[in-house]
């Protein structure tokens, strides 16, 4: 088993080696990009996003039998497994409180900037049963994550869409009066430009490939929104922090993904500003990609129960 797979989540259905037989059977033009490498492995060429995308088809209806999955060319195209583990950090945090992972849609979770992949909520949802609302300011990208829906329509008790209409906002326009949340959930834009975006595509390009490309394959390519914004992400989760005070009686648990790891003192400082009564950094790993979740709460512990 390489480093890559045995550093997921010990509950990441993707933790072996992948079977593309099995993956192949679901998804039969998958067979065409996959080859076996100098070190005797079969894999694919994960440079190319039409093998990315198929690999990613395959696996969401294998693991989580999820039909016709599949997303416009120009929207980014997330790696299975790594979304699989946050999904399953924010289960551990949830049985923290409760003594066991709570299951069900009386578990309502809040994916904010879904995309055109659907990718989070199709996970948990398939994985704990909990009730997702998916939010994005994309038009284009809700209409694709609902022809994904469409196309499994025995999830649409589970899995709702709503559009953000005003996109300098997180929260205010997608959280009624009434909602009440158990986690909210985020992948930030990463990048503060798309000089940025595209320079980092070149490098990742680069290092898949073990060559020097004059032009970047966006495997990852992604729409302006998912790739970056202004500031970059500690813009955007400085934003996320002030906004989740106004809305602290409705969410008990706010994630979300931190890449860069010199954020977080800052993040941290502005979370004892806002008075949040618990924070924690969640560590993930997947191979030598490194990652963490920042979670906080403004509930008190002993009034915690009282959300399940």
């Amino acid at each position: 088993m390489s480093a890559e797979k045995s550093s997921l989540h010990t509950r990441n259905l993707h933790r072996d080696p992948y079977d593309f037989d099995r993956l192949i059977s679901c998804v039969p033009e998958l067979k065409q990009y996959v080859f076996t490498n100098s070190y005797q492995t079969v894999t694919i060429n994960f440079s190319i996003p039409k093998a990315v995308k198929l690999l990613n088809k395959a696996l969401l209806e294998s693991f989580y039998h999820v039909k016709n999955w599949d997303i416009p060319e120009n929207n980014l195209c997330p790696p299975i497994p790594g979304r699989a583990d946050y999904v399953h950090y924010i289960a551990d945090l949830l049985a923290e409180q409760q003594g066991g992972i709570p299951t069900g849609l009386k578990i309502r979770g809040l994916d904010i900037g879904v995309g055109a992949n659907l990718v989070y909520p199709l996970i948990a949802h398939q994985s704990y049963g909990w009730e997702m609302l998916g939010t994005d300011i994309n038009e284009e990208s809700l209409k694709n994550a609902r022809q994904i829906l469409d196309h499994n329509p025995g999830l649409l008790s589970g899995i709702h869409l709503k559009q953000q209409s005003q996109p300098e906002y997180i929260f205010k326009n997608i959280i009624n009066p009434e909602d009440r949340f158990i986690f909210s959930m985020c992948n930030p834009p990463f990048h503060d430009s798309e000089e940025s975006a595209v320079k980092g595509n070149l490098r990742k390009t680069r290092n898949l490939n073990k060559s020097k490309i004059s032009k970047p394959l966006l495997n990852f390519s992604g729409q302006q929104s998912e790739l970056w914004c202004e500031g970059g992400e500690l813009a955007f989760i400085t934003k996320m922090i002030h906004e989740s005070f106004l809305y602290r009686s409705q969410i008990l648990w706010f994630t979300c993904l931190v890449s860069k790891k010199d954020n977080l003192y800052k993040l941290t400082t502005l979370l004892k500003k806002v008075k949040a009564i618990e924070f924690k950094t969640i560590d993930m790993a997947q191979g030598q990609k490194v990652s963490r979740i920042l979670a906080w709460t403004f509930i008190p512990q002993q009034n915690r129960n009282d959300w399940f």
